[in-house]
């Protein structure tokens, strides 16, 4: 998917909102359990409702790793059943990858090739060369962290230290994104940043004004969307807002996929608003 059609679905929907598969066999409604395939019986019944809100969906591997075999047999069913039922929507494999070239290649080949998602979520610690094979892909992109919503994010990301482009001292995700933005361009590198920093948001603008940024923590982990448009938004939305358990646990009941459409519908209103106010 290029950034145009990105923008142009943004538009279309009047959302930015992109929807976590955090799919876990736990906490699924217990009814499902009973189906051949649970978690995409889930994940179909979540699609089927939400769909109309939201321009992204993102599965955490994590969750489909968990189950072994059935658990990727099901990850492919998810995507496939995307892909062929709402084409339009931009889908994130929320893998976290990074390692030499050489596994990158591998990784970007499973994910982006085979899968066939539309982007994938990138650790930058290894550098250029462990980055570069994801951006190989046509209309594909590299979703690379920048700033996280967890509290260990202090522990590296806010670290000062000496810049490489000798202009003194400064955080160490702005050396990231300062680095990591001469590799590609905006049309297919994005960043994620979490939205319990927002109030730095302003700053990244300053490095990176024209990127796409995919931001977690807002809903459960308590980031404010409002916020997140004011300091984030770009004359091009800019901005993936991603709800993972506010949406898809908003009910453990029979009615979850209704409870789910209802959540996603909210902060599509509330996307709307925010969109005619910064765009």
């Amino acid at each position: 998917m290029t950034r145009t059609e990105l923008f142009e679905n943004i538009k279309k929907k009047k959302s930015f909102l992109c929807v976590g598969l955090d799919s876990d066999i736990t906490k699924i409604p217990q009814h499902l359990l009973k189906s051949e395939d649970p978690i995409f019986e889930f994940n179909k019944q979540i699609i089927d409702a939400t769909k109309d809100f939201c321009v992204s969906y993102k599965p955490n591997m994590a969750f489909y790793e968990t189950q072994g075999a059935k658990g990727w047999v099901s990850l492919e069913r998810t995507i496939k059943y995307i892909n062929q039922t709402c084409p339009d929507i931009f889908t994130i494999a929320d893998a976290k990858r990074g390692d030499i070239g050489n596994t990158s290649k591998m990784y970007a080949k499973a994910f982006l090739e085979n899968l066939d998602f539309d982007s994938i979520t990138v650790a930058p610690y290894m550098g250029e060369d462990s980055v570069t094979p994801f951006l190989e892909y046509k209309n594909k992109w590299v979703i690379l962290l920048a700033l996280t919503s967890n509290s260990g994010a202090s522990d590296f990301q806010l670290t000062e230290i000496l810049s490489p482009s000798g202009g003194g001292r400064g955080r160490n995700f702005e050396n990231v994104l300062e680095i990591s933005k001469s590799w590609s361009c905006p049309d297919n590198m994005m960043y994620v940043v979490g939205a319990t920093k927002a109030e730095m948001l302003s700053d990244i603008r300053k490095i990176i004004p024209d990127s796409f940024l995919l931001v977690p923590g807002v809903g459960a982990q308590g980031g404010s969307l409002s916020d997140v448009a004011k300091y984030g938004m770009n004359k091009k939305c800019g901005l993936l807002v991603n709800s993972s358990r506010g949406i898809i646990y908003a009910s453990t009941g029979d009615n979850f996929a209704e409870k789910a459409r209802e959540e996603a519908m909210k902060l599509q209103k509330e996307m709307e608003a925010l969109l005619e106010k910064y765009l």
